[in-house]
């Protein structure tokens, strides 16, 4: 069986370059409170990988240098990072914007109960993991009682401001092998069914296309769809979405602070396009970002299909 980075490695995508560099992003570790089917990182309960406060230490002083505007948490659940305070704290000082990206049950966990009062004191933007507003169909997804510990969290959230004046995304993600629907009609549908339902406000929904890499990627090996995927995923690309790809702004850096043009190359390991050989982010201070080329390869269709794709929704 061929791997998803062997099936993706060969690419008539077009080449694209860097613009200015605002937000890094940044992999706090694998570990998670949950395994969900879609994740692109096989993160879990069992994961170790977590970044020290060394590394952590390098990436605020390459903030520093650089002026980014916008630090970009995730993982795994980036909370369950001991150094996440620290880390947010930090950043808010400097007067960057920080963004946690949530799955919210991390917010139910014994010994996180204070992390939502603590992230709305720092003013921390939320982008939190809800790809369905109904039960059986975040449970399948995500694992059983995942919707109502959600549902739970998200109402703390709105006791906090978030969704009144603190952002709160969520974030809708296909259960299968199929490009998201229309964002702002799926968003109406979200928001009128949480607040009807459960009483809950948030800022916008986000859809994400699926990547066809990691858990979800062997899951489309196994069940023999990942080229059918991949045609569909070619077949729908739209050379408008070029333009507003997050990987012309952005940096991602993994929980060994290593660097990449974005989080799902990181994820396939392939070295940004500034440089041959994967660099650690303590040795990319003198680095000039501005048209440096970008590392693609295949899974690069999922951000251009249809309305296209990012870390910040729909692209149109």
């Amino acid at each position: 069986m061929h791997s998803t980075i062997e099936k993706l490695k060969v690419t008539d995508f077009p080449a694209i370059k860097r613009g200015k560099l605002e937000t890094l992003q940044v992999n706090f570790g694998y570990l998670c409170n949950l395994s969900c089917l879609h994740c692109h990182v096989n993160a879990g309960p069992t994961r170790k990988e977590l970044m020290d406060k060394k590394t952590i230490d390098d990436v605020l002083l390459f903030i520093d240098q650089n002026g980014i505007k916008t630090l970009d948490l995730t993982g795994g659940a980036p909370e369950m990072n001991p150094h996440f305070e620290y880390i947010v704290s930090e950043a808010v000082k400097r007067g960057v914007a920080v963004i946690d990206r949530c799955n919210l049950t991390i917010l139910e966990e014994p010994g996180y109960e204070q992390m939502a009062e603590f992230m709305a004191a720092k003013g921390v933007q939320i982008v939190a993991s809800l790809p369905c507003y109904s039960s059986d169909n975040v449970d399948a997804q995500r694992g059983d009682g995942v919707f109502d510990k959600s549902i739970s969290a998200l109402q703390e959230l709105n006791t906090l401001g978030y969704g009144k004046g603190l952002q709160l995304d969520l974030v809708y993600n296909p259960q299968g092998p199929q490009l998201p629907p229309n964002q702002a009609a799926l968003e109406l549908e979200y928001k009128t069914h949480l607040r009807d339902n459960f009483g809950i406000e948030f800022s916008r929904l986000l859809t994400i296309t699926n990547m066809p890499i990691k858990r979800f990627g062997s899951a489309l090996i196994s069940k023999g769809q990942f080229e059918t995927y991949m045609d569909l995923l070619k077949s729908a690309y739209q050379s408008v979405n070029l333009d507003g790809l997050m990987c012309k702004s952005i940096l991602s850096v993994d929980w060994k602070g290593f660097v990449y043009d974005c989080d799902f190359n990181q994820m396939l390991e392939l070295p940004a396009g500034f440089s041959d050989t994967k660099k650690h982010i303590s040795d990319c201070l003198g680095v000039n970002f501005h048209q440096q080329p970008i590392t693609i390869a295949d899974h690069c269709y999922g951000c251009t299909a249809g309305s296209g794709s990012s870390c910040a929704g729909s692209l149109s």
